[in-house]
């Protein structure tokens, strides 16, 4: 006598989730992922399968080749966690770009009942809270409120050190990149503690402004690239607004009070599968001093980590035809800085592989502690 298998339980609606259940038949699905509200960008899922124990899951994602990045899915491998803590690949992940309009399929048989599957690991804002309370929690941190978001969340920034060097570093103006808050954890975790020699030095010379999210609202919407109101970020450096941009304007009225020597803005590039920098070629007001302090810093980076490589990367802008929409072009610019914009991959590193996991979030905190080590090295050297 036969007994009836239920169908999983697929579920999104929690901090960061994000997927539409088109079908369920037992343990397959077929899935699409939404837009980001009041956008055409879509790229980032975070969905739960429960009632999974014992049987191999089937999940297709369609509808993939008019995504935001189509080029990501090639070689990608989705990330998955049991208990919310450690996030591995899905090795057995593929890509089919004539199936349902592009399609990418999941297999995997969980241990337990209940698996999380995302694009990258993600970094709730629960976790952002916890973060940002420990940090401020530390001696020598002020922790302010730069502004206010659409949805009402707070932005916060970190300030610490007693130097005059001005650093700004932040993070996650695209929500679905979460890596960049994980690189932020790791970098607090380097200059907030008392004892590191590197963050001794740095804390010495520097005056740090640390922005670990720029925007909360995609966040916790669990968008790809944009805010409350379908608003890519990273385009609004020109002219924000109130209206639209809430959360650039607040971050540039603070850089104007305090200045800017150097910054870092971190991302993540759904395609290019390495860690590279991109700078502010093109800037109406471009020296050559100026891009080599950038350059400098480059080649001090590749020196200390084979997790950070100059061979790939974003074609550079020519003289004068610069994007002062984007923060690291309006920063360098403004200021004249030295500005750049770090990317991490989501996919796993070819020359420097790690199967289990692929790029991490403990390889993006490490890239962290190599990148604050890199500006000890480039402030000395300068």
């Amino acid at each position: 006598m036969s007994k009836n298998v239920s169908d999983v339980r697929i579920d999104a609606q929690f901090d960061s989730g994000n997927i539409e259940v088109l079908e369920i038949a037992g343990a397959s699905a077929k899935l699409a992922i939404p837009r980001d509200h009041m956008s055409e960008f879509r790229q980032w899922f975070h969905f739960r399968v429960s009632g999974a124990k014992g049987r191999e899951l089937t999940l297709r994602i369609t509808g993939l080749a008019d995504s935001a990045y189509p080029d990501g899915w090639p070689g990608y491998q989705a990330v998955v966690s049991e208990d919310r803590h450690f996030w591995g690949r899905v090795a057995d992940t593929s890509y089919d770009q004539d199936a349902d309009g592009g399609t990418l399929t999941i297999r995997y048989a969980p241990e337990g009942n209940i698996a999380f599957f995302a694009y990258f690991a993600p970094y709730s804002m629960e976790r952002h809270h916890d973060l940002v309370a420990e940090a401020a929690a530390s001696p020598g941190v002020e922790h302010r409120v730069l502004g206010t978001t659409l949805d009402g969340q707070p932005i916060d920034c970190l300030e610490l050190g007693e130097g005059t060097t001005q650093v700004w570093l932040y993070a996650r103006q695209h929500p679905g990149e979460s890596m960049a808050e994980w690189w932020m954890e790791g970098a607090l975790e380097v200059l907030t503690d008392p004892a590191d020699p590197v963050a001794m030095g740095l804390r010495k010379v520097c005056r740090f402004h640390v922005v670990p999210n720029c925007n909360p609202d995609g966040s916790r919407r669990g968008h790809l690239r944009t805010n409350a109101v379908g608003v890519n970020l990273n385009r609004e450096w020109h002219e924000p607004s109130a209206e639209k941009s809430p959360e650039v304007l607040a971050i540039r009225n603070a850089m104007d009070e305090t200045g800017v020597d150097f910054a870092m803005d971190v991302h993540g590039d759904e395609a290019i599968p390495v860690a590279f920098l991109a700078g502010f070629e093109g800037i109406p007001s471009w020296t050559d001093e100026q891009g080599e302090g950038f350059y400098r810093y480059q080649r001090i980076l590749a020196r200390r980590t084979p997790d950070f490589q100059t061979e790939q990367g974003y074609e550079k802008a020519k003289p004068g035809s610069a994007n002062l929409t984007m923060s690291t072009n309006q920063v360098a610019e403004r200021f004249g800085a030295v500005a750049m914009t770090l990317e991490m991959p989501f996919k796993d590193n070819p020359a420097n592989p790690e199967p289990a996991q692929g790029w991490s979030p403990e390889r993006s905190k490490l890239l962290a502690r190599d990148c604050m080590a890199a500006l000890l090295e480039w402030l000395a050297d300068g």
